[in-house]
């Protein structure tokens, strides 16, 4: 039996500037609660050691919130180390895990603003990790047309067969993802947008986890509504009539 332990590092430093707003996303009202309330109380049935929630070092919010979010979320840690990228983030995070995590230890890292990831998901995760010596991630197949197009004009649709969604977690053990992000925002930090990317530079092949549309990104206004949807939808959360 593995004797591996797990960890999930959340990346919370940024300030969602699709969103529009004054606030961060993560920060942002969703069904009553703030935005990252939901997405870490979801990460629960990893069944984690501990969460590192990585927020900026200037963050103003966190302090209010801090007591309501460990109250609610068992092993939580609120480390304002976070950096510039969501890479430097992820780094800082896997920094504070490098005197506690073992090399064979697994690492989750979850968008903070993914507040629907389901319990399912988290059990094919949990389940997939002694088959993924590269790593793993949550993905859905591409399931619309894709066209590349140039000054508005499409140039052609490109063979969706091979296409996938990623999503979060995204993971591999401590010292590979440890070892592969370090190297990659040594050499391209610009070209690093999830820790698949950052496996992929090392020449390593991430095992794809199918996802479910609910674990959506919440990235523009609209999808706070859609959002709210899919809590109700799993049971999280219930409207109250006035």
């Amino acid at each position: 039996m593995s004797t591996a332990r797990r960890w999930v590092v959340v990346p919370a430093a940024g300030v969602g500037q699709r969103m529009g707003g004054a606030v961060p996303k993560q920060y942002l009202d969703l069904a009553g609660r703030p935005l990252l309330h939901w997405t870490l109380e979801a990460l629960a049935p990893l069944g984690a050691e501990a969460i590192l929630l990585v927020v900026a070092p200037e963050d103003p919010y966190i302090e209010a919130l801090a007591p309501a979010l460990k109250a609610r979320v068992p092993g939580l840690e609120i480390h304002r180390t976070g950096g510039a990228s969501r890479a430097a983030s992820v780094a800082a995070g896997l920094a504070a895990l490098a005197h506690r995590a073992a090399s064979e230890d697994w690492v989750w890292v979850h968008d903070a603003a993914r507040p629907c990831l389901g319990a399912r998901a988290c059990a094919a995760l949990r389940a997939v990790e002694t088959l993924a010596e590269d790593g793993a991630l949550l993905a859905q197949p591409m399931d619309e047309t894709v066209k590349t197009a140039t000054a508005g004009r499409v140039q052609g649709t490109v063979d969706r067969s091979t296409l996938w969604r990623a999503q979060t977690p995204q993971g591999a053990r401590f010292a590979s993802l440890a070892e592969a992000l370090a190297r990659a925002l040594a050499e391209a930090p610009e070209a690093i947008t999830d820790e698949a990317s950052a496996l992929e530079r090392r020449g390593l092949a991430p095992r794809i986890v199918p996802g479910e549309a609910s674990n959506l990104k919440v990235t523009h206004p609209e999808d706070l509504a859609l959002a709210t949807f899919w809590l109700q939808r799993h049971g999280r959360w219930t409207p109250t009539c006035a």
